[in-house]
């Protein structure tokens, strides 16, 4: 018996009993704000969703319908063909894997010496890189674009993918405050065996630390997939050109197809629902142990 339970059953009947009411329904308004909330979220996905199965005609009816009937399925095969969706999709995964690899290899590195290595100044160069993380994309964006264009890589996959090989303040972040949760005790043990840090490092650390790069990983693989603006500026030909930019090829005519362009959108979304599906218990398992000591 927990020790507020055991309070509740020294009160009298009556006080115990509304007491337990007020719990009750504390919890009753708890559960109702979230699922209040949880539709709130949902609501745009389902519009998005009956959007796709409407007819044209049937998109800006006033008042909105929304369960259109009858059920337009064909607006998902008009949606695949009307653009090369599967090249885009495949576009999309070759930047969205290598730019994985590139920031667990990186960024893991380098929260591991902030986290784990005792040095002079550490703490300052960590909030330095932090720093870093207040500095908007758009005031980068135009130096990179020179960078990249002398070196000979705009039109190529190489600007959306390179950059994730040299670290990113938010993920380093997210790395070093789990790895801080670790206890050092088993840094220190392994020391005592003649275990160099890269051994600590790979043979320890990275093993105990898969919830927070599932964490890393869904959050990455999210980025890339629905990244716009970039692969917009760096990207010059069409055979290369990624989901986010496929998908505008529905609104980019005299009258938008707005079902086909839901219907694609909705399409779009499901790799991404998958993804987090299969990482989602290591997902919350990271989120709520990162950041745990500071």
């Amino acid at each position: 018996m927990t020790n507020s339970e055991g309070q509740i059953a020294g009160l009298p009947a009556q006080s115990r009993t509304l007491h337990l009411s007020g719990r009750a329904l504390g919890k009753s308004i708890f559960y109702l704000g979230g699922l209040i909330a949880a539709a709130a979220f949902a609501l745009p996905f389902f519009w998005m969703v009956s959007t796709s199965l409407k007819s044209p005609p049937d998109v800006f009816i006033s008042p909105p319908k929304w369960v259109p009937w009858p059920l337009q399925w064909q607006t998902y095969p008009e949606a695949w063909t009307f653009i090369p969706f599967f090249s885009y999709t495949i576009n999309t995964l070759q930047i969205a894997i290598p730019s994985i690899i590139g920031v667990l290899f990186s960024c893991t590195l380098t929260a591991y010496g902030f986290a784990r290595i005792r040095a002079w100044g550490r703490d300052v160069l960590f909030f330095i890189c932090l720093s870093t993380m207040m500095i908007p994309w758009a005031v980068t964006m135009v130096p990179l674009f020179i960078i990249f264009k002398n070196l000979g890589w705009t039109g190529t996959y190489l600007p959306l993918i390179v950059p994730s090989f040299l670290g990113s303040a938010f993920y380093i972040f997210l790395l070093r405050q789990f790895f801080l949760t670790i206890p050092m005790e088993l840094s220190d043990a392994a020391r005592v065996d003649g275990c160099s840090e890269l051994g600590i490092f790979s043979r320890i650390i990275l093993p105990l630390s898969k919830p927070v790069l599932a964490t890393v990983t869904l959050f990455e693989f999210n980025r890339v997939w629905s990244d716009y603006l970039a692969p917009l500026i760096f990207l010059t030909r069409q055979e290369h050109f990624t989901i986010a930019l496929g998908l505008t090829y529905f609104l980019d005519r005299d009258r938008p197809l707005w079902n086909l362009a839901m219907a694609g959108n909705t399409m779009a979304i499901i790799p991404v629902i998958i993804v987090f599906v299969l990482a989602q218990r290591a997902f919350i398992e990271g989120i709520t142990l990162t950041g745990i000591k500071g």
